[in-house]
């Protein structure tokens, strides 16, 4: 019998069905529904054998039902919001997407970067006033920028922070020879790491273990005046911590392209802290993504249905 699949993609209808399209052309005998919202995905997934999601997506325990599920496959790298739901059987293999990060989020964290030291919000606001604001902006070349989490996204970034004549330093618990990287610090002792960094860029995986390793404490061992970008997740930084110390001035800005209740409502304070870039997480939402992530879906479809499923690629360790 071959195997159901549920897709949850809350999109736009223009775009919601490019996984199942996609999935379609490769495989036409293959039964794929596509939901639009957790609600939906709560009724259908009870006769799911594969789910796919962005975990960020996941905001319930829409497990608990899903008695026949054997596979869940995330369409972004993490896998928070997916492994760490109530109801997910640990016989399910949980697959993520890697590899097509590297290129758009290292964009968007230096765009994230220029538009902090160019004070670039100050430029629109006058554009939209129609006012001729001329002033004096940073420029980060002979900046040392921090990358802490250094995995293929923090490789990729580097060598083009490299480019832009700044010091790079990977924040990680071992030291490498990685191109692009001109210094280790351990991510043991972050307060020492942070020191002397005029940005800092989170890349760290978001688990029980790095929940707000960017706290209060942190922030105060950082330079007054230094910057950080946030492409992780939100629960790594307490988003707290980090408006007061935009307020305090402690930090000259921050920018975040994810935060930790997402989609941020209306009302939260965040909104309004001074020096901060909110992007509603675009980072790896590009245009062409689903077409460059679809050639590993299709090799684990292929393993699953030919009952191989060890030689799935990017398997998440369910220990």
């Amino acid at each position: 019998m071959k195997p159901s699949i549920l897709i949850l993609l809350p999109w736009e209808p223009a775009i919601r069905f490019c996984y199942e399209n996609l999935i379609r052309e490769r495989f036409p005998d293959l039964s794929v529904r596509t939901a639009a919202s957790v609600a939906e995905a709560r009724q259908l997934i009870p006769e799911a054998d594969i789910f796919m999601a962005f975990g960020v997506a996941v905001k319930e325990d829409i497990f608990v039902d899903a008695k026949q599920l054997k596979w869940v496959h995330a369409f972004g790298t993490g896998v928070d919001g997916i492994t760490d739901r109530a109801g997910l059987a640990k016989d399910v293999v949980v697959t993520s997407t890697r590899g097509i990060h590297g290129a758009p989020l290292s964009e968007i964290a230096i765009l994230h970067m220029l538009s902090m030291a160019r004070d670039f919000p100050r430029s629109v606001r006058s554009h939209d006033n129609h006012k001729w604001d001329r002033f004096r902006a940073k420029i980060v070349q002979g900046r040392r920028v921090g990358i802490l989490g250094v995995g293929l996204i923090a490789e990729a970034l580097a060598p083009r922070l490299k480019a832009l004549g700044m010091t790079v330093v990977g924040i990680s618990r071992t030291a490498r020879d990685l191109p692009g990287f001109d210094e280790w610090a351990p991510r043991d002792d972050l307060k020492a790491a942070v020191a002397d960094l005029d940005f800092l860029v989170l890349l760290i995986p978001y688990d029980q273990t790095t929940h707000h390793i960017i706290d209060a404490s942190i922030i105060a061992s950082m330079k007054r005046g230094a910057y950080v970008v946030n492409i992780a997740r939100g629960g790594v930084i307490d988003e707290v911590a980090l408006r007061e110390a935009l307020v305090s001035g402690q930090l000259g800005g921050a920018a975040l392209d994810t935060v930790h209740n997402e989609p941020l409502p209306s009302d939260d304070p965040l909104w309004s802290a001074p020096n901060l870039i909110i992007t509603p997480h675009l980072g790896g939402f590009y245009d062409t993504y689903p077409e460059d992530s679809i050639d590993q879906i299709e090799h684990n479809l292929r393993m699953f249905m030919a009952g191989r499923p060890d030689e799935m690629i990017n398997r998440e360790s369910r220990d």
